[in-house]
C-alpha cells in the first residue's frame, strides 16, 4: 500500500509514505547487511544504498509489482551486498599487493647528449634543419612554417617527422629506414 502510494504520487510528494516505508524496511535490511558484510557501518551503508534504488525506481515507476515490495528490497539488497563483497575483496587484494609503500620508484632522468643533438642537428640537410628549429625553438605552427616555405602544412607535417626521425635516428645510432 505504501509502496503504491509511492509510485502513483508525484516525485517526492509522498515523503510520509516514504519515511513510513524506511521505517518498517531499514532494520530488516540492515540486519541482512550485519549478517551478509559483517560490518556495521558496511552494513548501514547498504541500508541507504538500497532504499536509495527504491525509492528512485518507484518514483520512476521502475517497480513492476508494488504488492510484493518486500521482494525488491530483498532482491536488491543481494545484488548491492555482492557488490560492496566484491569491491572489499578487490581491495583488500590490492592492499596485499601493494602494501608497501616505503618502496618508491624514480623515473631515471634521461641523459642528453647535447654535443650529439647539435652535431646530428647540423649533419641533417638544410630545410630538415629549418623546420625543427621553427617548430620547437621559434615554436611555430605548421600554418605558419607553410608560407615561410610556400607549401601546404600537411606537407610541413610530414616533413617535419621525417626530419625528426632521422633526427632520432642519428642521435641513437640507429639507421634511419
Amino acid at each position: 500500500m505504501l509502496a503504491d502510494a509511492i509510485a502513483s504520487a508525484a516525485p517526492g510528494a509522498a515523503q510520509e509514505e516514504e519515511a513510513e516505508l524506511y521505517r518498517r524496511f531499514a532494520p530488516r535490511v540492515r540486519l541482512y547487511g550485519l549478517r551478509h558484510l559483517r560490518d556495521a557501518a558496511a552494513a548501514q551503508d547498504l541500508v541507504q544504498e538500497v532504499f536509495i534504488v527504491l525509492i528512485e525506481r518507484l518514483r520512476c515507476g521502475g517497480v513492476r509489482n508494488v504488492e510484493a515490495i518486500g521482494s525488491f528490497i530483498l532482491g536488491t539488497s543481494r545484488t548491492i551486498a555482492a557488490d560492496l563483497r566484491r569491491t572489499h575483496h578487490r581491495r583488500e587484494r590490492l592492499t596485499e599487493t601493494f602494501a608497501d609503500r616505503t618502496i618508491s620508484v624514480t623515473p631515471r632522468e634521461p641523459m642528453l647528449d647535447k654535443a650529439r643533438v647539435e652535431d646530428c642537428l647540423n649533419s641533417l640537410p638544410p630545410r630538415d634543419r629549418a623546420l625543427l628549429v621553427l617548430t620547437f625553438y621559434a615554436e611555430k605552427k605548421a600554418a605558419d612554417i607553410a608560407s615561410t616555405f610556400e607549401m601546404a602544412s600537411g606537407a610541413i607535417r610530414v616533413a617535419r617527422h621525417r626530419a625528426l626521425m632521422r633526427l632520432r635516428a642519428c642521435v641513437t645510432g640507429e639507421s634511419s629506414r
